[in-house]
């Protein structure tokens, strides 16, 4: 479960969970990226055995290490976030510092512009 909770974290940049899970994996958020800003075969192996997904190990190493090159630890943050409604759990956002906005919405499907078919559509009615 954590695995998948560190690759949704690489790949969307923030996540949504309880509290307790949230600073379950802080930590381990803080030892991958560690990980990835030294560079070696043998860390990114160690890296890819720990998260089974090529491309979290690719952007580890690609930007998330490039990222915070200066910054000595403390990479993600828990942020409380009220209740949960059905059984009251507590709940959480973590997100890495500095995080790119623009990563949250890397799964969703841009819609074509329905404007540009509606003309298209008019001179075929027309014949």
């Amino acid at each position: 479960m954590f695995k998948n909770m560190l690759n949704s974290l690489i790949k969307y940049e923030q996540i949504f969970t309880t509290l307790p899970k949230a600073k379950e994996l802080k930590p381990q958020i803080d030892k991958v990226i560690t990980l990835g800003k030294k560079g070696n075969l043998s860390h990114k192996k160690n890296l890819f055995s720990r998260l089974q997904d090529k491309n979290s190990v690719k952007k580890v190493f690609d930007t998330l290490s490039k990222r915070y090159t200066k910054r000595n630890g403390g990479y993600a943050r828990v942020i409380k976030a009220g209740f949960r409604r059905g059984d009251d759990a507590p709940m959480a956002i973590l997100e890495l510092v500095d995080r790119d906005i623009a990563a949250k919405k890397v799964d969703i499907v841009k819609k074509p512009d329905t404007k540009e078919k509606k003309p298209e559509e008019e001179k075929t009615k027309k014949k």
